[in-house]
């Protein structure tokens, strides 16, 4: 097969993601290409978990449409999958002497029965093997990497002793053997191999990438509380940030960590924080001072679904409101949203550069699926990551810190340079030696001062990517993670001779306003599709561009499929 999607699904705590996780790195070490998607309850232990892997010789886009292969863990994971079980599919199940109770039959569907509860408790006694047994029988079936596999766990449980490492051992090997001695494969699919990982290949979650992206940007001070889906970022960071002879500093809540992040960049750091929307909605007052002070600071914001709690270990992409005009007042800030795992190390990067040119605050939006996904990707080179420094004050008298320009751009000074360039960077509205001014005269120039960095920011920041060429009868317009499903959709639509073609932004806001409407003019239809409830983006391009796209908004804590798409780019044609 070219391509293979293998689900997972069970109860949270029976090792449905470190399953996965091994699936995954094992068909990374034999030289495949491969992208994840996991979901998991926000309870400790309990609740429904499933994860997915999609692996390919090819490049992949985006999670995938559906399962090739599934293998239910219990009753409830195969009754929310049923429906995904599709003529040509496989079932893996736990029968019998486990939760499913009863022999599964699905019209053109291949069932494999597999009691994987009893082989771990009864035959073993490993009460916590069930997921080894279950990975055992996968790697035998549809050839997973084997030796790979056990290599991992070797690695994994080494550190526990040879008896946890020769137990779960022990657990894989029954599983293939089950399956050897009870069924004879007659389905076609295979994972096979293409060769070994090449050397500058990494596996690396989003969330790990966006800490990655921070270091290579030159991020030294990091302050971050822990949320979910967020904290891995902060995980990585305190792995690798002292390293570096950078700071790290967990605060008692994120308008601590912003704060000690403002403060670290008045004093010439490049900093950043991260975080999920019931975080991002506690930082507006100290992004708008951020603003204010022409302050730059980096915010990677992964999205999870709301209001308040809401749903914290769910994919949904509904803060852009919130992260371009959040807050009180009139506080220009800069916007950027990663497509997949390697463009998040590179947005990350550059929004630092962003942040130090334009001297603001510069928010990344990622999400509960792009966070969680680990990818397959090409090891980033440090040396191509180049660092764009703040405008710094050189010296002299009369130093004007908010010196009004014609990019709006103005010198800094910080701590330790001469006396004489001496401000303070002050919350209230301030003339341009920093002095507090209410004038209206002033507060005009001051608050189109502050605007205009961002029309020097869009003459130069690149257009967004084209996909097809020509007048269309769809064009499809997204942010975020949905971009790859996009992608893929597009793709898909125009192999089947249908005249559809794709915009992909990065730069949301401020937004090419310029680039919309003129790939708006080669179409007859625009869709943007987007996972919340109000059409978010669809809303702000019609504010910004007078363009009135079709919405297609799903906000069941998923994100889109390419066939969902498909579907719907059919449907508006």
């Amino acid at each position: 097969m070219s391509d293979l999607i293998i689900r997972i699904g069970g109860e949270g705590g029976e090792g449905i993601i470190s399953a996965g996780d091994m699936i995954a790195q094992a068909a990374t070490r034999s030289g495949l290409n491969v992208l994840t998607f996991k979901t998991f309850p926000a309870e400790i232990r309990g609740g429904y978990a499933m994860y997915q892997v999609r692996f390919s010789k090819d490049h992949i886009m985006s999670e995938g449409s559906g399962s090739n292969i599934f293998c239910a863990f219990n009753k409830e994971a195969l009754d929310k999958n049923r429906a995904d079980l599709r003529p040509g599919t496989v079932l893996i199940y736990d029968y019998p002497d486990g939760d499913i109770e009863e022999e599964v039959k699905i019209d053109g569907v291949t069932c494999y029965p597999l009691p994987m509860s009893r082989i771990a408790k009864k035959d073993l006694e490993m009460y916590r093997a069930k997921n080894m047994v279950a990975l055992g029988a996968l790697s035998y079936m549809f050839d997973i990497a084997l030796e790979e596999l056990k290599d991992l766990l070797r690695e994994k449980f080494g550190k526990k002793g040879e008896q946890v490492v020769a137990t779960n051992l022990k657990a894989v090997d029954a599983g293939i053997t089950y399956m050897k001695e009870h069924h004879k494969k007659t389905d076609p699919f295979k994972m096979g191999s293409a060769g070994k990982m090449a050397k500058d290949v990494i596996i690396i979650s989003g969330n790990e990438a966006a800490g990655l992206g921070a270091v290579l940007g030159g991020c030294r001070f990091f302050s971050a509380y822990p949320i979910t889906p967020a904290t891995e970022i902060a995980n990585y960071m305190s792995q690798w940030l002292p390293k570096l002879d950078g700071t790290l500093v967990q605060a008692e809540d994120e308008i601590a960590s912003l704060a000690n992040v403002l403060g670290a960049s008045y004093a010439g750091a490049r900093a950043m924080t991260s975080t999920s929307g019931p975080g991002l909605s506690l930082m507006q007052e100290l992004i708008g001072l951020a603003s204010m002070a022409e302050l730059p600071v980096v915010i990677v914001d992964v999205q999870r679904g709301g209001p308040s709690t809401g749903l914290p270990t769910k994919h949904e992409q509904s803060d852009l409101f919130m992260a371009c005009h959040g807050g009180h007042g009139d506080a220009p800030r800069i916007v950027v949203s990663p497509e997949n795992v390697a463009d998040i190390i590179k947005l990350t990067a550059e929004a630092f550069n962003l942040a130090e040119e334009y001297q603001m605050p510069v928010l990344v939006l990622s999400d509960g699926s792009l966070g969680f996904r680990t990818e397959s990707i090409t090891r980033p080179d440090p040396k191509s990551f180049k660092h764009v420094t703040r405008a710094r004050y050189t010296g002299g008298e009369g130093f004007k810190r908010y010196e009004l320009t014609k990019s709006g751009i103005s010198a800094m000074s910080q701590p330790g340079d001469d006396v004489a360039g001496s401000y303070i960077a002050t919350g209230l509205e301030h003339n341009e030696l920093s002095n507090p001014n209410f004038t209206p005269e002033n507060r005009v120039k001051m608050c189109d001062k502050r605007f205009a960095k961002l029309d020097t920011l869009l003459a130069k920041y690149p257009d967004p990517e084209l996909q097809g060429d020509g007048n269309a009868d769809v064009g499809v317009i997204s942010f975020g993670s949905t971009m790859g499903v996009s992608r893929e959709a597009v793709k898909l639509a125009r192999e089947q001779g249908l005249k559809v073609k794709a915009l992909h932004p990065r730069l949301i806001w401020p937004m090419q306003t310029k680039q919309l409407k003129a790939f708006a003019a080669t179409c007859k239809t625009i869709l943007v599709p987007e996972c919340n409830a109000q059409g978010q983006l669809a809303e702000l391009m019609r504010g910004a561009t007078g363009i009135n796209p079709v919405s297609y908004r799903l906000y069941d804590g998923l994100p889109f499929s390419p066939q969902q798409l498909l579907a719907k780019i059919k449907e508006v044609m």
